[in-house]
This record gives C-alpha cells, sequence and structure tokens, in this order.
C-alpha cells in the first residue's frame, strides 16, 4: 500500500517507467538487468534498492531465504534512502503478519514519554500483554501502548504503532468491546509463527490488508493506472472475511458512511460468481435503491472484473427490476410513481370523500397511506381494522378508522379503472409471481447495497428471488444514512440475519474531523439497525486526520457565490483537479444558481445527472445535489446554501401536521445532510447566507464558524 502511495507523488513521466520497471520485475526479479544494490545504514538488512532511471530508485524487500520479493517504496534517490532508513520489514512473532515498522520500534523497549502520557489520568486499555500481541503490537512497544492515558495520545502515537494494532486500539478506545475486537482483530495461530517465513506471512489474512501478492498482469496494470484507487485491492480482513463468509443464510453488513460497505457488497458480488458454477448455479444480482447508484457500480465492478464475471452478475435498481419482470409477463397495469399526474388526480378525488369527522388534514391521510395502507397490502375495511400503526403519531379508534376508510377505498378504485398501479403494491405483484409454483427464483445470490433506503415490500420480493440457502441474501446498509424513510425489520420480510450481522467500523474516506462533524449532525436521534434494533454510530472511527470543516455564514447569496468561486480558485492553485471537486446543494434550483456564478468566473463544470456514472473522462467542477451525490466521493465538498428552509426543506417539513411524521421528516433531512458531509475526502466546505439552517445552530459558537469570507483554509 505504503508502495502505490509513493508512485502516485512522483511525475506521470516517471510512474511510466516504474511500470515498465515493474512489469519486469514480476516476470523475472532474479534477472540480469535489475541490479538490487545493498543501501548503506538501511534498518532492515534485507532491503535493496533498484533503478528506475538516473534519479530515481525502488526500495524492496529481498530475504536471503525463499523466492520472495516485495516492492515497498519509489522516490528520488536520496529520499528513498532515507526512507529504508527509516523503515523495516518484521513479521510479527504472535500474528504472523508481515508489519512494516518505524525503525525505532527495533531499538530498546520504548517507554511512554511525557508527550503520550497524562499522568494525571488513568491507561486508556486494561489489557494483558497476551492480548496486546495478539493484536499485533510489537513487544518493544508494550510499555508506551499501556502508559497511553487519552485519545489524543494515542493518535500522537499511531507512526509508531503497526497499521492493524493502531486500528484495534482505535476501536477499542472508542467504545467497542474488547472480547469483539480480540475476535476480529487477533489472529492466533495453530502453530508457532516462524519469523522468517515471509512467503507464508504474505498469504495471511492481516498481511494482505497492505500487501499485495500480484496474481496476473491484468491487476497489475489496473493497480498502477489506478494507484489511488485501493479498494480495488486492498481489502481490510474484516471485509475480506465479509467478502469470503460462506454462510449459511442471509447476512446483513452494518456500517457508517466510508467503512467500506459498498466496496466489501462488490467484492462478494465477484467472490460469489468466481466460486463457479458449482457453488453458485447462476446469476448472481446486485441491486440498490436509486438509478445513479446503479450506474456507478456498474462501472466500478468493471474495474475489478473480468469480462466473464461480470456477464454473471446483473446490476439493476429495484424499481427498473420490478417494472421489467412485470412486463415480461404481460402486466395489465401502468406502475405510478409519487408525483405521477394521474396519481395526483386519483388523490384529489380520494380527497373529496373526507369525513367531517375525524376533521385530519390532507397530509395525514398520504402518510397513512404511506405508512399502513400500503406496506401492509390493506385492501378492505377488515383488514384496516386489523391493521398495525406502530409509530403513527395520532392514534385512531375503531370507529375513526371506518370514518376515513372510504378515502383509501376510493383512491383504490380510482387507480384500479385507470389501470394504474403504485410502485409498492407492484412490488408485491411481482413477489406473488415469484412465489408461484411456475416461477423458480431466478438468481443464485442476491446482493444488495443501501439497504436502508428500500421498503419492506423490496425485502419480502428480495427473499422471494433467490433460494434459501448458502449465501443466498447479502444485505449492506446504514440507518444514519436513509434518506427515502423506508423503515422495517428484516425478519419482519421474512429475512432471518441473527448470528449473521457483522459491522464495519473503521472509516477509510473522510479524515476523522470530517466524520465528527457529520456524525455531530444526528446526535441525539435514535438510529435503526434494520432489523427493530438500534445502531450506535459512535463506535466507528476514522484514522486519517486533517483540516477541520470550513463553516462560512454571509449576508446575502451573492456573497456566498463569491466565496465558492474564491474558494474554488484557491484549490486550483493548489493544484487540485476539477474532477476532485464536488458543489452540493439541496434543490436543483440552487445548484443551477451555482452552476450560472462558476460560468460567469470561467469556471468549467460538469453537473451529474441520475442516470450517468460520474466518468473521470469528463472535465469540469462537479455539481450534484444531496440525492445524486449519495454513493460518491470527492477530495473536496463543497456544501451550498445551508439554510433556513432549506435544510429541512421547508415543502418536506409541510407535508404533515403530525408531530410524529415531522419528527421523521427532520431525521431524514438531517441524514441527507450527513450523506453530503461524509463524502468528502480531505476538506469540507460548509456555507449559508441570511439566517442559518437549524442543523448548524451547535456548530455557531465553535471554532469552526466564521461570519463573511474568513480564512478559506
Amino acid at each position: 500500500m505504503d508502495f502505490l502511495e509513493s508512485y502516485a507523488r512522483i511525475p506521470k513521466t516517471q510512474q511510466r517507467k516504474v511500470m515498465g520497471f515493474v512489469t519486469k520485475f514480476r516476470n523475472d526479479p532474479r534477472s540480469s538487468g535489475i541490479n538490487y544494490e545493498k543501501i548503506r545504514d538501511a534498518a532492515d538488512p534485507h532491503f535493496r534498492s533498484v533503478r528506475v532511471d538516473q534519479d530515481y530508485r525502488g526500495i524492496i524487500l529481498s530475504p536471503t531465504q525463499g523466492n520472495v520479493y516485495v516492492l515497498l517504496w519509489v522516490d528520488k534517490h536520496d529520499a528513498a534512502y532515507d526512507w529504508a532508513r527509516r523503515h523495516a520489514c518484521r513479521i510479527h512473532p504472535e500474528t504472523g503478519s508481515l508489519q512494516l515498522l518505524d525503525a525505532t520500534v527495533l531499538e530498546a523497549p520504548a517507554l511512554p514519554s511525557q508527550s503520550f502520557v497524562d499522568t494525571g489520568q488513568r491507561p486508556l486499555f486494561n489489557l494483558r500483554d497476551r492480548e496486546y500481541l495478539r493484536l499485533g503490537v510489537p513487544e518493544t512497544l508494550l510499555d508506551l501502548v499501556k502508559g497511553i492515558t487519552s485519545e489524543e495520545a494515542l493518535e500522537q502515537a499511531e507512526a509508531r504503532l503497526p497499521r492493524e494494532a493502531f486500528e484495534a486500539l482505535y476501536l477499542i478506545a472508542a467504545g467497542s468491546d474488547v472480547q469483539d475486537i480480540l475476535q476480529e482483530y487477533g489472529a492466533p495461530q495453530a502453530a508457532a509463527v516462524d519469523t522468517s517465513d515471509f512467503a507464508g506471512a504474505l498469504q495471511r489474512e492481516q498481511t494482505r490488508r497492505s500487501f499485495c501478492v500480484v496474481e496476473d498482469d491484468q491487476a497489475l496494470e489496473g493497480m498502477l493506472s489506478a494507484p489511488l484507487e485501493k479498494w480495488r485491492i486492498f481489502l481490510h480482513p474484516t471485509q475480506r472475511r465479509l467478502v469470503a463468509w460462506d454462510v449459511a443464510g442471509p447476512v446483513r453488513v452494518l456500517g457508517g458512511a466510508g467503512t467500506g460497505k459498498t466496496v466489501v457488497a462488490m467484492h462478494r458480488a465477484r467472490w460469489l460468481v468466481r466460486r463457479g458454477a458449482e457453488a453458485t448455479p447462476g446469476r448472481v444480482l446486485f441491486t440498490t435503491f436509486t438509478a445513479n447508484l446503479a450506474v456507478d457500480i456498474q462501472e466500478n465492478l468493471r474495474h475489478i472484473c473480468t469480462p466473464e464475471e461480470l456477464a454473471r452478475i446483473e446490476v439493476i435498481h429495484i424499481d427498473a427490476w420490478v417494472s421489467r419482470f412485470l412486463k415480461s409477463r404481460q402486466y395489465p397495469h401502468q406502475i405510478v410513481y409519487e408525483g405521477h399526474e394521474q396519481y395526483r388526480h386519483c388523490w384529489r378525488l380520494a380527497l373529496d370523500a373526507r369525513p367531517v369527522d375525524p376533521d385530519l388534514p390532507e397530509s395525514f391521510y398520504r402518510d397513512e397511506w404511506e405508512r399502513v395502507i400500503l406496506p401492509q397490502r390493506v385492501t378492505d375495511e377488515r383488514q384496516y381494522f386489523r391493521a398495525r400503526r406502530t409509530g403513527r403519531g395520532v392514534p385512531l379508534t375503531r370507529p375513526q378508522r371506518a370514518a376515513i376508510w372510504p378515502v383509501f377505498e376510493t383512491l383504490r378504485i380510482q387507480l384500479h379503472q385507470r389501470g394504474l398501479r403504485t410502485s409498492e403494491d407492484a412490488t408485491q405483484d411481482a413477489a406473488d409471481v415469484l412465489a408461484s409454483d411456475q416461477v423458480p427464483p431466478p438468481y443464485a445470490a442476491v446482493v444488495v447495497d443501501e439497504a436502508q433506503d428500500m421498503g419492506p415490500q423490496v425485502m419480502a420480493l428480495l427473499r422471494r428471488m433467490v433460494p434459501q440457502g448458502k449465501n443466498d441474501l447479502f444485505i449492506v446498509g446504514d440507518g444514519h444514512q436513509r434518506i427515502y424513510r423506508r423503515r422495517y425489520a428484516l425478519s419482519d420480510c421474512g429475512i432471518e440475519v441473527r448470528g449473521r450481522s457483522r459491522k464495519l467500523r473503521i472509516n477509510y474516506r473522510t479524515t476523522e474531523e470530517i466524520r465528527r462533524f457529520a456524525t455531530a449532525l444526528l446526535e441525539g436521534q435514535t438510529v435503526d439497525d434494520l432489523d427493530g434494533g438500534e445502531d450506535r454510530g459512535s463506535d466507528c472511527r476514522s484514522l486519517m486526520h486533517g483540516r477541520p470543516p470550513v463553516i462560512r455564514r454571509f449576508a446575502a447569496l451573492a456573497e456566498e457565490l463569491a466565496f465558492l468561486v474564491e474558494t474554488l480558485s484557491d484549490l486550483k492553485g493548489e493544484g487540485e483537479g476539477p474532477g476532485d471537486i464536488c458543489v452540493v446543494a439541496r434543490t436543483n434550483a440552487l445548484l443551477d444558481a451555482c452552476e450560472q456564478a462558476l460560468s460567469a468566473a470561467g469556471i468549467h463544470t460538469h453537473r451529474l445527472s441520475r442516470k450517468q456514472a460520474d466518468a473521470r473522462g469528463h472535465d469540469g467542477v462537479r455539481l450534484a445535489t444531496m440525492h445524486r451525490i449519495k454513493g460518491l466521493e470527492f477530495r473536496h465538498v463543497l456544501i451550498m446554501a445551508v439554510n433556513q428552509d432549506v435544510l429541512p426543506l421547508r415543502q418536506e417539513m409541510q407535508r404533515s401536521t403530525d408531530p410524529t411524521e415531522q419528527r421523521a421528516s427532520e431525521l431524514t433531512e438531517r441524514a441527507l445532510f450527513h450523506v453530503a458531509a461524509t463524502r468528502a475526502i480531505r476538506q469540507l466546505f460548509v456555507s449559508c447566507s441570511g439566517v442559518p439552517s437549524p442543523f448548524l445552530a451547535d456548530f455557531i459558537s465553535s471554532p469552526l464558524w466564521a461570519d463573511g469570507a474568513g480564512d478559506n483554509r
């Protein structure tokens, strides 16, 4: 992994030379054309340098025993040699993993220095020595780790700790159960570890999170053509175990934004088809809730799958699947969605049947339809009397249900007379077809991404798409990112995940500073775990650190747009490419204003559409709504117009007068802001004009806040 990071930083001319060298190196590392030179004062006697050109050198691990050669670093001559003097490779005697270490770790046992310890506090950890070793802590660092008293001190010690050891300790410090982390990160060995067997170490799970054994030229070319897209190659051991989990039944994977859920889902789909027709006898469905995310996933799968593998994976968003499936069976109805003109007309006719008592607003009927009638497939008055109304803020007696039922009855009649079916009813119709004996399940396995946005009808349909058995359903999601208000419990949909649920806790996308900001947006909100329980977001952590988010308030939109232009100019001056920057707004109208301001300033833009992937070949700063940016990531994200009546959006909050529904709408709007903020990798900018959004209230007195342009960086 370190090699790819160093490779990404060198000029393109040298990258091409490195690609040529690596190809020759892989074909025959013992070639006479490769001159291995010893490095004076190298921290590791197995390190050698190799010549890339007159100015650049590569650093290679070349053990004296075995046929193992590992390319570790590439840089200018002096910088490469300096790196070799400051690093060393060792096989951990407890875990058996190959670790790249700070050379100072190899010296005398490190004692906790004053910078790591606040002597007035208790130690942060209370583990036995053997437990520290199981987590990958080198023996020479035991005293240092046992002397750490705070998360801040742990972060200061990060540079000296192996990556896997730091991650495990960081999660324990964040409140994760020690035994869970030991089970997840610990690597008990059945036999004594041979600390000279580098070939064996490279095959171990913990090693392959940071080292990659290149198996073919296509994989090598893919690595070097996109060195920063590490998700294609490197998987955390937890992720790798989930990808290759040969399990008897459905799996649920939770995890906050940036923890790699979609990456795991894509690698899982590839794993399923790579096992061959005997293990996976048929096609694999990869489905999502939105069309744009399906487009992005299809594009990403092209990078990790062969054409033959890709041919066995069908990627489609769920509404498109339902429509296609029913049309293929001469479905006599037209499927309509919220906002369709005929659907709205049917609603107007139905609302004419509202009773005087109880006196309920129009929004109540729409919410009752979406939350009670459609999910439970209520078609007559008797069914409505028995229907569950859990979570509805307005209680109804039996006589009141009888009084309002004609509204829903009229709506169903009007839809039927016009040959219309709601998407929810159509989804259930598709499930009924699959449930019949005449239609066998169409897939060998189903992988579901962004499951939190799918309703109970969809999950019940997915259950019927695949035979019950090994590796049938793989479901990933995060209730913190639910932006379409469809809550359900998997167990109510015929999907049992007890004993087969896992959670990803390490955020690989954003900095810890951005993660904390995004998490604070949902502080105090109850978020479900997709199966009736609660999911805490506080047990996730980011390992990267960077600049804190920039929050700016302006008197008027014109000033805010001037700030946008100035910030983009600054980023360009720092060498940032336009494709690494995304400007985000809640509505298309606000995005139009941003686009016009940038065009007037001579800044080229590329607006992301719902059905088009974000191809890197397009030039220009990206523009996206908060809904469209879901599933994407950019080095720099600028969220504009976070104003009162924009977040939360006034129209959404006025949909219902029911306090319960209004709280649900506010949580959805918070989740949308959270999703947009977590798309940023390196830097997040948030701005508003006029009265700021109430979601920013907690930040007004923080150091992040500033009125006017302030210091953009």
